[in-house]
């Protein structure tokens, strides 16, 4: 298994054709949850992903707005799903950002199911809960 970081104008097409792919099957299909997938922010983001012979098997981007780094858009593809996958991809990724961005306060709008998963990782709770295009999110910071 690799981990790959590429920043937009370093993907491939066939790399940002499959990682839209993987996002639009996550976050509109299987979310059953229609809104605009592919943004501006994709442009200037770090795009983070665990793959194995070229299949796509987890990913997430990484951005930086208002002096914070975020990172969102969080899967494992389903049938890659209950293999430790997740937490490998966190790991790295929060490893990757303190080296790259030190000092840096880490946020995430989390879905609020996924709050102990990340509090695993040092992230804690910075806001009520909210729905964000139908779904139950809260803010987390590390």
């Amino acid at each position: 298994m690799r981990t790959k970081i590429k920043n937009f104008n370093e993907l491939t097409l066939l790399e940002y054709h499959q990682l839209m792919e993987l996002r639009v099957s996550v976050f509109v299909v299987e979310q059953n949850c229609p809104y605009q997938e592919i943004d501006d922010i994709d442009l200037t983001a770090f795009h983070f992903w665990l793959e194995n012979q070229n299949d796509m098997l987890a990913y997430a981007r990484v951005y930086q707005k208002q002096q914070k780094i975020h990172f969102g858009r969080v899967l494992v593809k389903k049938e890659e799903r209950k293999k430790g996958l997740g937490k490998q991809l966190i790991q790295q990724l929060i490893e990757w950002i303190e080296r790259r961005f030190p000092e840096k306060t880490i946020y995430i709008e989390a879905q609020a199911y996924l709050r102990e998963f990340y509090t695993n990782f040092g992230f804690q709770v910075v806001s009520e809960k909210y729905l964000l295009d139908g779904i139950s999110h809260i803010d987390m910071q590390k």
